[in-house]
This record gives structure tokens, C-alpha cells and sequence, in this order.
């Protein structure tokens, strides 16, 4: 845009403040103080219980699915007598390996969870 040099200086359109590429990289080195205030102890304790119990379950329910398969427990049950289509298929070695793998998963989730696990202080 071209100024007229004889117009006063009053009656220039006011400039844009915002320049036409802006930089956002001097806030994410500097966050601003609102975005990285420090937790309160409850809030902490309560992540810190958070975090404890879906480790324990993820645990506990690992456990189960990895060895509850291999049990006769997992087909001689009460609930499967009146569908014997769903007990020829849940006593399958395939269906027997993919819960044991799911329980596998779930204990790796758990752990991975317990050691990536750290304070937002």
C-alpha cells in the first residue's frame, strides 16, 4: 500500500498489528504461566491413585485372561450349558490363544503404564 506524502500524518490508516506471518515458536520454548502451573497435592495423590489402579487391574485382569483359558473352569461352567455352539467354539485352542494373548496385552499395557508413569510437578 502507497501513502499519499501529502496527507497529515493523522490521517494514515492505522497499521496492522499483526504482522502476516507470526511466530509460535517463542511460545512453545516459554509456555505461559496458566499452561504449566504446578498440580496441588490432591490432585497429584489422586493420579498417583489413578495410575496405581489401572496398573493393578490391568494386572489382575492380565492374569486371568492368561491362564483362566486353560482351566476347565473356561468350559465346564453353568452359563454354557444351554449354548453348546458357544462352547465348541470358546474351547477352541484359536479362541483359547487369542484371550491368552488379549491377558498378554494387558499386562504389558499395565506394566508399560507403571513405568512411563511420572509426576506433573
Amino acid at each position: 500500500m502507497t501513502t499519499d506524502p501529502k496527507l497529515p500524518v493523522e490521517n494514515l490508516p492505522p497499521a496492522d498489528p499483526t504482522p502476516a506471518s507470526t511466530d509460535n515458536s517463542a511460545w512453545l520454548l516459554h509456555p505461559p504461566p496458566s499452561a504449566s502451573h504446578p498440580q496441588s497435592g490432591l490432585q497429584l495423590w489422586l493420579h498417583r491413585t489413578s495410575v496405581f489402579l489401572f496398573v493393578l487391574i490391568s494386572a489382575v485382569a492380565g492374569v486371568l485372561l492368561l491362564i483362566l483359558p486353560w482351566t476347565p473352569e473356561w468350559t465346564d461352567n453353568y452359563l454354557l450349558l444351554t449354548y453348546p455352539w458357544l462352547r465348541t467354539l470358546i474351547s477352541t485352542g484359536f479362541f483359547r490363544g487369542l484371550c491368552s494373548g488379549l491377558g498378554l496385552l494387558d499386562i504389558w499395557i499395565g506394566f508399560w503404564e507403571a513405568l512411563h508413569y511420572h509426576d506433573h510437578q
